[in-house]
């Protein structure tokens, strides 16, 4: 066991790593069944759809090692840590608060299917703690936000979400995608639950789908009981590229991050982009509280060039190095518009009132070099 106090460099490399056999490399369990060993109760049961393989349970203490959590639990997809958390969290009759703008999935999940389980939800503004208080009701049980939104990059007061919570009784529920526990980690600012799509950084190679939740050891139980019914097991081998891939993380995302800081200040001064969402820059609104809540601003960004949808598909069609692809995180530099992917599944009005222009630009960047990624965004722009 790594000590708490170790660097997280430390943590990714030697944190949930049992050296079975010796093996210095985690190997695959690929057993769906392994012998009764004096199990008190069926979700102790060593079964894969229980999520407790030992791949499962390295992943489990390292994740929580990383955001120095009590516990984890890795899912078969983002979706699934967020939907199985939320719908553990909340039953019929309660009431959730959310962030105003989310991603598109989460947002399509408690708009459209937890009102059919009679569960309320109601959208809050990120900056405004003092209308929170308004929008309370007695079912309220949770508040959900992310640490840096899909995909304007905005950030909400995070520390008064952790205090707001406290003082009434809600589970605290923040989506840490976009930040990576490189960058932010949520258990040391109080929140109760982490939620992670680690298809995105902590895998970082564009080569699985998984999930994950990190936080208080008794809602991860729950939330793992919960899961062992609804069937999102990760399977071990994708258990394997996961472990594989966390173990760079560090070294990416710190590489992704100081390229995005230089493609957004360079996008910035461009004569044809209109605005730029990256929190590293000082004209981002919620600067002082990203450099006084994260370790670093992280590896995405988003853009609007003059000339909406039109200018922007144009620009996708020039670029050469940033491949057309949804999802982010990986090692390639990934660019979107997420009017036509990512938030597909909103309605124009809601866009529009969110302020997800159809000309808006969403850029996962890569490790390539940052000279050559710069020049090829420079040609593309070009009239």
């Amino acid at each position: 066991m790594v000590r708490h106090t170790s660097a997280i460099e430390t943590k990714l490399i030697h944190a949930g790593e049992p050296r079975i056999g010796g093996a210095v490399a985690m190997p695959i369990f690929q057993s769906s069944t392994y012998l009764n060993q004096g199990d008190t109760g069926y979700h102790d049961l060593r079964y894969i759809r229980l999520n407790n393989t030992p791949n499962h349970l390295a992943l489990h203490e390292k994740l929580a090692a990383l955001e120095n959590a009590e516990a984890a639990l890795v899912t078969a997809s983002g979706m699934a840590a967020i939907s199985t958390a939320l719908l553990t969290v909340l039953s019929c009759g309660d009431h959730l608060l959310a962030q105003n703008c989310l991603y598109g999935g989460t947002h399509d999940f408690i708009t459209k299917d937890l009102p059919k389980l009679g569960i309320a939800v109601d959208f809050i503004d990120g900056d405004d703690p003092a209308s929170w208080p308004a929008q309370l009701r007695p079912g309220t049980k949770a508040i959900y936000v992310e640490t840096l939104s899909n995909p304007l990059l905005q950030i909400a007061d995070l520390k008064a979400v952790v205090a707001f919570a406290g003082e009434r009784g809600l589970v605290s529920m923040i989506d840490n995608t976009f930040a990576s526990p490189i960058n932010f980690r949520p258990s040391e600012w109080g929140f109760d639950l982490t939620l992670h799509s680690c298809t995105k950084y902590l895998n970082g190679h564009d080569d699985l789908v998984a999930g994950a939740v990190i936080g208080r050891a008794d809602l991860v139980e729950g939330i793992k009981h919960k899961l062992d019914h609804l069937g999102g097991a990760l399977d071990p081998h994708a258990c394997f590229l996961l472990h594989r891939g966390i173990k760079t993380l560090a070294v990416r995302m710190r590489y992704q991050s100081d390229t995005a800081m230089k493609l957004a200040s360079f996008l910035e001064q461009h004569p044809s982009v209109k605005s730029v969402n990256y929190p590293g820059l000082e004209n981002h609104p919620a600067h002082q509280r990203a450099s006084e809540l994260l370790d670093g601003y992280s590896a995405m960004l988003s853009f609007e060039v003059k000339g909406e949808a039109t200018a922007a598909q144009k620009l996708l069609e020039r670029l050469t190095l940033p491949i057309v692809a949804p999802s982010l995180g990986g090692v390639e530099t990934l660019i979107t518009r997420p009017a036509i992917t990512s938030h597909a599944g909103l309605s124009p009005a809601e866009r529009q009132r969110l302020g997800i222009a159809d000309g808006l630009i969403r850029v996962s960047v890569g490790i390539e070099n940052t000279g050559d990624l710069i020049a090829d965004f420079e040609q593309a722009l070009r009239p």
